[in-house]
């Protein structure tokens, strides 16, 4: 499967293992056009790659298309 994803200014917390921890939303659709959000609490690039454009596009954010996204339902978590 593949997923295009946008940054979002939604912050949620979820549990993992009994600790709160951040996690930034963002929304995307897949290739067949099925709409999708992800929870996302960190992301990196290699430590030996030129991340400066990356570090500049990763503070674009937008509005979520729906704010009340704020849980992932318990048949979607692997």
């Amino acid at each position: 499967m593949r997923v295009t994803l946008e940054s979002t200014t939604k912050i949620v917390t979820l549990q993992v293992h009994g600790v709160d921890v951040p996690a930034r939303v963002w929304e995307g659709t897949t290739e067949e056009g099925v709409a999708c959000h992800a929870y996302i609490t960190r992301i990196a690039v290699n430590k030996h790659d030129d991340a400066s454009q990356f570090e500049r596009e990763l503070q674009e954010q937008r509005a979520p298309r729906n704010p009340d996204i704020a849980a992932i339902p318990a048949r979607l978590v692997l």
